[in-house]
């Protein structure tokens, strides 16, 4: 241990550090709302020694780790892709996943590819707080206004990328025949260097990234229940992502994807 650390860790620097940084941070986790920022300025609105405020630091980072995965950082080459394991712990994601499964207005569209038209393999619905159509691959979309879930949700995504989301494709994966293939969110609404926010609620799935002009760039990885993965900056320009099929026996997926159409 940190010799600072060592020869002050006593009651009464305890009792202080809990006081200052750990009660309101409990606190902020029963409320399912936790933002360092927001507890930093807290707890320099309270007066305490640098070595209670070194000691409550620590404290708070222990007890951060325990109880929430870290933030990944894909560092992927002309992209900017982070992942959130667990944005929504599993009671509430439970909670929404059995919600936005019988409450959204769910759609089967078709696709005409290469000449043949069939049914796209899973199920679409579109959300926004404006009247903006979303076009792609010959699918015009009509917004709906979003339901109270989908705001909730929103809000909670808002906060994390620092933004404000106006648009929402949900997407149902019933079943592992369901997918979607490899593409890159880059339609002209979208904007030229867009930010997309996805959620996963349901059953994990594999999520497959490749760049466009460098074969040998490849990666992917599990969107568990209840994850935040965000893509932005040039990730769309340079890479294609897809959900594709499996053999493996898996339930349902719900999958938001958060835009902003403007």
């Amino acid at each position: 241990m940190d010799p600072l650390l060592k020869n002050n860790f006593n009651l009464h620097n305890y009792q202080h550090a809990y006081g200052v940084f750990i009660s309101p941070f409990l606190h902020a986790v029963k409320q399912k709302s936790v933002c360092w920022n927001s507890f930093l300025v807290t707890a320099f609105k309270n007066p305490c020694s640098i070595r209670t405020y070194v000691l409550g630091l620590l404290l708070f980072k222990t007890i951060k780790v325990m109880l929430f995965e870290e933030v990944i950082n894909l560092n992927m080459k002309d992209a900017d892709v982070i992942y959130y394991p667990r944005f929504f712990n599993n009671e509430i994601s439970d909670f929404y996943f059995k919600t936005l499964l019988t409450t959204l207005e769910w759609q089967h569209d078709t696709i005409t590819l290469f000449g043949k038209t069939h049914l796209q393999p899973r199920l679409t619905a579109w959300y926004a707080n404006n009247k903006h159509l979303y076009t792609y691959s010959n699918i015009t979309m009509h917004p709906k206004a979003f339901t109270k879930d989908l705001l909730q949700i929103k809000e909670a995504v808002n906060k994390e990328a620092n933004t404000n989301f106006t648009s929402c494709l949900a997407n149902l994966y019933r079943n592992g025949n369901d997918s979607n293939g490899w593409h890159a969110d880059n339609e002209k609404e979208l904007g030229e260097k867009p930010i997309i926010a996805s959620v996963t609620f349901g059953a994990e799935r594999i999520f497959h990234f490749k760049h466009k002009y460098i074969p040998t760039l490849k990666t992917k990885l599990i969107l568990k229940h209840g994850s935040l993965l965000i893509m932005k900056g040039s990730t769309q320009k340079y890479w294609l992502h897809q959900l594709p099929k499996t053999k493996k026996k898996v339930g349902e997926r719900i999958n938001l994807t958060f835009r902003i159409i403007a």
